[in-house]
């Protein structure tokens, strides 16, 4: 699960399409096993090709100017949240207003 794309769910199926056992420990795989991993692993879409693609895709919502690409331009919540209150992560921090209390 070190590799970008490849999460705990993805690694045991790739581990069960390669026919090995999930129990074994990477030092002790053979030059055939991890031969078998690489071409399956081959099959996914990992790393940079993954990256690229997210941020086509993101690209291509902002210029088509839908309602996600919109809330990607101004850094707001993408998926429905609510943004009267907190939604600080996407946000960013605190711009605080003069005056604003009375």
């Amino acid at each position: 699960t070190y590799v970008y794309g490849i999460g705990t769910s993805t690694a045991k199926k790739i581990v069960e399409e390669a026919n090995v056992s999930a129990d074994t420990r990477v030092k002790d795989l053979t030059d055939d096993e991890l031969g078998r991993i690489r071409e399956v692993v081959d099959g996914y879409k990992v790393e940079g090709d993954l990256r690229r693609e997210q941020n086509l895709n993101i690209k291509r919502l902002m210029e088509i100017s839908s309602y996600r690409g919109i809330r990607h331009r101004r850094g707001l919540p993408v998926r429905g949240q609510k943004t009267k209150n907190n939604a600080r992560t996407r946000k960013g921090p605190v711009k605080t207003v003069a005056n604003k209390k009375k």
